[in-house]
């Protein structure tokens, strides 16, 4: 059984390149558009992974990334992309409970290379 990973994302062409990516790394997806549909779907979707923008309507990556450890959400790895690339957004992501941050544009095997060390156990 493939391990699931959700995208969200508010970037019509973020979400179609990053479902490709995961798809053709052998991954099953689904897609979330905003904070608050995150949330919907993680219940719905119940993925291993989630692929999280920082930068989104309705509720941001950060609120999302806490709102899910917060709710016992413990084993789900969060990787948070995002444009903003500071070491205090990074810090911040981080002490949220993300398990990876990765600041756009970025390389596309090292996003999938990320995904699937955490999803194999690697830290």
């Amino acid at each position: 059984m493939p391990r699931k990973v959700l995208i969200v994302d508010d970037e019509p062409n973020i979400v179609v390149s990053l479902q490709f990516l995961m798809k053709k790394a052998g991954f099953e997806t689904a897609v979330a558009r905003d904070g608050d549909e995150a949330l919907t779907e993680v219940e719905r979707f119940r993925p291993d992974l989630v692929l999280l923008d920082v930068m989104m309507p309705r509720r941001d990556g950060y609120e999302v990334c806490q709102q899910l450890r917060g709710s016992g959400w413990t084993d789900l790895k969060i990787v948070m992309l995002t444009a903003k690339g500071r070491e205090s957004e990074v810090t911040k992501g981080l002490a949220l409970g993300a398990d990876a941050y990765v600041t756009k544009p970025f390389s596309t095997s090292e996003l999938v290379d990320t995904v699937t060390r955490l999803l194999s156990g690697g830290g």
